[in-house]
């Protein structure tokens, strides 16, 4: 995409705060961007800029004097929204760039703005009037590529009457065939902290403006990824090991060797299992982290103890290193977390794991490292504040 400046008189950058004036979200983002006006494209386009290693927004004036300030805040969403969605920087599909795959984007896209202009490809509307609104870019190729109307007749390339693009996308092609790597990491990372920066503003003011509240979600969840769980876990049982030296003459001495016996490490770890017996706990919780207990029952050797107000230490029982076993319910009732904390106190355990709703008062201090598992609604908001870690269990 070459870049020529013109003398037609716009300037975006002084109506930007016009227009999106009540989009805080996207406003953030405008300033992230930056943009210029030129006549080497016909509408608009954006790009990673290979000087600046930063997006850029190119814009002809002609294009947005003929359009209505509604659209032309619409369109401006447009472009910022496959930055957003990393359009630009490397999310293609096996075929790599190509016009349909352009189209698919923009129909992703404008399912989300009534107010682009009528050359745009919009689901429901023209030869896209019975595509569905709201699916995700790569559900529309698919669907494209099965559409008889947007069929090559040769079999090869596309199809005669595949329509065009609103914006200019001839930029993409620049990123996807040999733009460096670390411009567009450069690019993306700065992308990232302004996304984060316009999520706080836009929670902050209380005023997502036209986002969707399933898009808004997606949003939170790629500035909040979802933490692995099972690596939580391991890593846990890992790290608490400890290290008990003995000496033993078949391991030489290194400092003084055939005169002190050398030392024999013997790394062990013994995690008390803490599990939250009350109703709310779901089987589907249980069910999966005891499948993946019986996976790291190798690492460790585990002391399952069954708690709701009270531990009855007749239920508490050993995981042996190795042994495999099936979750039960073997209490029922509420729940106090001083019961299993005390009793972990008392014992002898490198580490403490509670499974758990979190709908309890914050326990007592815990004698040893203590990690909170639990589904993700009760992850989210615990019935108490706490400083130790708190890991979400899900597929």
């Amino acid at each position: 995409m070459e870049t020529e400046t013109t003398n037609e008189f716009y300037d975006i950058n002084t109506e930007t705060y016009l227009l999106l004036r009540d989009e805080p979200f996207f406003g953030v983002v405008s300033r992230h961007i930056n943009k210029t006006a030129s006549t080497a494209v016909p509408t608009a386009g954006v790009r990673v800029n290979k000087e600046t290693s930063q997006f850029e927004m190119i814009y002809n004036p002609k294009f947005f004097l003929g359009l209505t300030l509604a659209e032309r805040a619409d369109v401006l969403k447009h472009e910022f929204w496959h930055i957003i969605n990393e359009h630009v920087t490397g999310r293609l599909p096996s075929e790599g760039m190509t016009k349909m795959w352009n189209i698919a984007t923009d129909l992703a896209i404008n399912s989300h703005l009534p107010n682009i202009p009528k050359m745009a490809c919009v689901p429901g509307s023209g030869p896209f009037a019975k595509y569905p609104k709201g699916l995700a870019a790569e559900q529309y190729f698919e669907m494209l590529k099965e559409d008889e109307q947007f069929k090559p007749k040769d079999g090869e390339g596309e199809g005669e009457g595949t329509p065009d693009t609103m914006d200019d996308h001839s930029g993409w092609s620049e990123q996807d065939g040999g733009m460096d790597n670390t411009t567009n990491e450069i690019a993306k990372e700065g992308l990232k902290e302004a996304l984060k920066k316009a999520a706080e503003e836009a929670n902050r003011s209380n005023n997502w403006g036209s986002i969707p509240a399933d898009v808004r979600k997606q949003i939170m969840e790629r500035l909040n990824p979802t933490v692995d769980w099972r690596k939580m876990l391991r890593y846990f049982i890992k790290t608490s090991k400890r290290c008990d030296k003995s000496s033993t003459v078949r391991r030489i001495n290194k400092r003084f060797p055939r005169i002190h016996a050398g030392k024999k490490v013997n790394r062990i770890a013994n995690i008390a299992i803490s599990i939250d017996q009350s109703g709310s706990v779901s089987d589907e919780m249980l069910a999966l982290f005891f499948t993946e207990l019986n996976e790291l029952a190798n690492l460790a050797t585990f002391t399952v103890i069954p708690f709701d107000t009270r531990v009855d230490a007749n239920l508490v029982y050993v995981w042996k290193k190795g042994k495999k076993h099936v979750w039960e319910r073997v209490m029922c009732g509420g729940t106090d977390f001083n019961a299993p904390t005390k009793y972990v106190n008392e014992g002898d355990f490198d580490g403490h794991i509670v499974l758990t709703d979190m709908q309890a008062p914050k326990p007592v201090a815990s004698a040893c490292s203590r990690m909170w598992m639990s589904d993700k609604a009760n992850a989210a908001s615990p019935y108490f504040k706490t400083n130790e870690v708190v890991v979400p269990v899900g597929k």
